[in-house]
């Protein structure tokens, strides 16, 4: 008797527990959050349980035609919600995903303290959880010691004299793209090209090869399935619903497969270089798994990381790498078809650099009009969040 009462009394604690955490971060939380905001004097829509500013905006922009006349058309197709946040609300205003508040910060003194003090200003925690860690996290979400250990066994990667000895690859790839071009030129010299499905496959191609060296087939194969998982998960992106994840629909089922498959191929990829190491032979050390493995087996005793680590860390490699970089160079095309003007300039200085020779790492540091670290402009405010 007295045991029942205990277990039920168990039980009836764990209930209120969990209860109470659910109502905090469904409801109590949020809309603390949200007072001490508007007491700020930052203003946005109102919280609501389901609240999705984000969804609507997105797809009433993308399913218009851009116009390149107006610069105003950009910034909404871009990042509509934050746009449509300041347009409505001001410069000092927030919006809703979900349960994760997001706040538009345009004082340069302010943004200065976030990037600053990230001791206060924590990195965004993936929105969609548990879900998105199919991604892989890698260094951009780790915080304190696990990001210096990281970072410093990356650092060898990115160090000038290695990234020289990539250039000709990634020359080789552009080439083959625009011979494929030139092969589907008429017999008048033009055609009609959508040059969007080649940039990503360009992308990607320089990608692979730079991270996996002579097994960039099997890389290629793993980046393919790494593009499906974010495709399936951004389908995920505006459901709000606590513990969807967790059901056994075809999207969840079809990334779980996607995940197995991946983590799979890729430690076979790993034993095989690491085999070769201990064997002596001669390995790939100058792309990105050859110098983690290397990097990695020096500091193993202390510090290392695991396989699932140096997995995610290609993770990384491939999502920051590929699509930012197929967007920049279709970006580029597109403003460059938009004001000739830079086009010819750009195009008088590659010719007077490199003549008729391939590019190399030095002739493209001589280039003056093409380097855009010299020519963005203010970038739009940054968003941080609170979930």
């Amino acid at each position: 008797m007295e045991e029942g009462l205990f277990v039920t009394a168990v039980g009836l604690l764990m209930l209120a527990v969990g209860g109470w955490k659910l109502l905090n971060w469904l409801f109590l939380r949020p809309k603390k959050l949200e007072t001490l905001l508007r007491e700020q004097g930052f203003h946005g829509n109102p919280y609501s349980l389901f609240s999705n500013n984000n969804n609507n905006n997105s797809s009433s922009y993308n399913m218009k035609p851009m116009t390149f006349s107006d610069d105003k058309d950009i910034a909404p197709r871009v990042y509509s919600t934050a746009d449509h946040a300041i347009i409505k609300f001001g410069k000092n205003s927030f919006y809703w995903e979900g349960q994760t508040l997001k706040v538009n910060i345009t004082n340069p003194e302010h943004i200065k303290q976030v990037f600053t003090n990230n001791s206060y200003f924590k990195k965004e925690k993936p929105k969609l959880g548990r879900v998105a860690k199919l991604l892989g996290s890698g260094l951009p979400n780790y915080e304190d010691q696990q990001w210096h250990t990281h970072r410093k066994i990356i650092n060898p990667a990115f160090h000038m004299e290695k990234l020289k000895l990539l250039t000709s690859t990634m020359v080789q790839c552009c080439h083959d793209v625009i011979h494929k071009w030139e092969e589907m030129l008429s017999s008048e010299g033009k055609c009609d090209i959508d040059v969007e499905p080649f940039i990503q496959n360009l992308a990607c191609d320089v990608i692979s090869r730079t991270a996996f060296g002579s097994s960039y087939q099997e890389g290629k194969r793993i980046f393919e399935l790494l593009t499906k998982q974010a495709r399936l998960i951004m389908r995920l992106k505006y459901i709000h619903i606590p513990g969807w994840w967790l059901l056994p629909t075809s999207v969840n089922r079809s990334m779980i497969k996607i995940d197995r498959e991946m983590q799979a191929s890729f430690e076979a990829i790993i034993r095989k270089r690491e085999k070769a190491m201990k064997d002596g032979e001669e390995v790939n050390k100058s792309d990105l798994l050859g110098i983690l493995l290397e990097s990695n087996s020096k500091e193993i005793k202390e510090h290392g990381m695991s396989n699932r680590e140096i997995v995610e860390e290609c993770y990384t490699f491939y999502m920051a790498g590929q699509e930012t970089t197929a967007v920049l160079i279709v970006w580029t095309m597109v403003m460059l078809s938009r004001y000739p003007e830079w086009q010819s300039r750009a195009r008088e200085e590659v010719f007077q650099v490199f003549g008729n020779r391939k590019p190399d790492s030095d002739g493209l540091n001589r280039l003056k009009t093409s380097n855009t670290q010299q020519r963005y402009k203010d970038a739009k405010p940054i968003t941080t969040c609170w979930s």
